[in-house]
């Protein structure tokens, strides 16, 4: 990931007008919102748009899924990401920050976190340090856990005191790949995990094609990835932190939640962009029921 501005924006767009392309809502936690969202959770977002096209395509595509906008508006674009995807299906992501960096702690408002039992958040949110800090207060306070997801091994290197800090004081549940565990301990795998575990009840790390592990407490599990055809692996830890949140909040095990993280990867992958049409989600619904039993 690499913040670009309004004239790289126009660079990025000049540069790939002749390649085939397609616009979704998404962002870190946006898509692990949407994710629940499909699986029937009730969610909400806060954020801040522009008054343009961007800002009202991602307000109705949140309501579209009966997700809650909490949603502030600028008089500045909105925020988006150019996904650059290359032909082994890895992606790197070109992001204008927007209206979305604007977002201030004191408006958050203090009944946000009435209604939910879980905050998650993605680590691109260090950019603005005073709103994190204090939404994680706020959510603490009420009585909410905290899921984090480290998002990117870069923002984690450029961040590494800060989220140290986040974590160890806010923090119950941890998303982590190989790369970003590694920036954030300056160890490897499960050396990395169990470094991490001393700080989070519950920690995940994301090994692409090797699946998962899961550590809770003194609980060790570790999860196959589903064998799929990928095509673009954009979405695929937001997803992952989707089915296993929604694992969590129905009280299953950690096995059934990393496989149901397994599953919402495995199928985003699978398709260009970080979204799935109704078809596959029928389908994936269908295969979480019986992960249930």
């Amino acid at each position: 990931m690499q913040l670009v501005n309004v004239k790289e924006v126009a660079n990025v767009l000049l540069a790939t007008r002749d390649f085939p392309r397609n616009q979704a809502s998404g962002g870190s936690a946006a898509n692990t919102i949407h994710g629940l969202a499909n699986l029937g959770v009730d969610t909400g977002f806060f954020g801040k748009v522009g008054r343009d096209e961007w800002g009202a395509f991602f307000r109705s595509d949140l309501e579209k899924r009966s997700i809650k906008p909490y949603l502030l508006e600028s008089d500045n674009e909105s925020g988006r990401a150019f996904a650059l995807i290359s032909p082994d299906s890895e992606r790197t992501f070109a992001t204008f920050l927007g209206a979305a960096v604007e977002l201030a702690h004191h408006e958050i408002p203090d009944s946000l976190f009435d209604d939910y039992s879980i905050l998650h958040i993605e680590g691109y949110l260090v950019q603005n340090r005073d709103l994190i800090r204090h939404a994680l207060q706020l959510a603490k306070s009420k009585g909410l856990k905290v899921s984090l997801d480290l998002a990117s091994f870069n923002v984690v290197e450029d961040n590494l005191e800060f989220l140290h800090e986040m974590v160890e004081k806010y923090v119950d549940i941890l998303f982590a790949n190989e790369e970003e565990a590694k920036a954030f301990t300056g160890l490897a795998e499960e050396e990395a995990l169990h470094n991490i575990s001393g700080f989070c009840d519950l920690t995940v790390l994301k090994l692409g094609k090797k699946g998962s592990v899961i550590k809770h407490h003194d609980e060790i599990v570790k999860i196959a990835p589903i064998q799929v055809e990928s095509l673009d692996t954009t979405g695929a830890g937001d997803l992952y932190a989707s089915g296993f949140l929604f694992g969590m909040i129905h009280g299953l095990s950690m096995e059934q939640c990393g496989r149901i993280g397994s599953l919402l990867a495995g199928k985003v992958i699978e398709v260009i962009g970080p979204k799935m049409d109704d078809a596959t989600w029928d389908m994936i619904k269908e295969e979480v029921a019986a992960l249930m039993n």
